[in-house]
């Protein structure tokens, strides 16, 4: 069942993109979405390119761009700004291989108090509380 281009309430809307009302609310005050005029006594209507408007941004939520990554995204939405995406992609990706890397770090250090937590039998001394007193 197809739906006009104005046809959904906030309601609909919101659970046509997956997200809360509040959410809908949200990316509007940042932005992100259009607010419908309100013709004279009635609701705001959305309709089926507001809810992909809506997907886009909790997909490249997902990747991690933040919010006003992701309103300069939607101005190059149209698709001929490939260059320009890169770029903020490229910037995104340099993040997540530092985060990476800093949790293989944790990952490593964790792993080693552990198992020195587990070989203490019978002392007092916890080498993980401390290291943790000793950073």
């Amino acid at each position: 069942m197809k739906k006009s281009r104005e046809s959904l309430t906030i309601g609909a809307f919101a659970k046509a993109a997956g997200v809360g009302v509040e959410t809908i609310r949200f990316y509007q005050r940042k932005g992100l979405l259009p607010e419908p005029d309100r013709p004279y006594g009635s609701i705001r209507r959305y309709g089926a390119a507001d809810v992909a408007r809506v997907k886009f941004i909790k997909s490249a939520q997902r990747l991690g761009f933040r919010l006003h990554e992701i309103g300069e995204l939607l101005k190059l939405e149209d698709g001929r700004h490939c260059h320009e995406t890169a770029r903020f992609a490229a910037r995104r990706l340099a993040d997540v291989r530092a985060r990476l890397a800093d949790l293989t770090r944790m990952e490593a250090v964790l792993s080693k108090l552990v198992d020195e937590c587990k070989t203490q039998q019978g002392n007092v001394f916890c080498p993980l509380i401390a290291a943790l007193h000793s950073s």
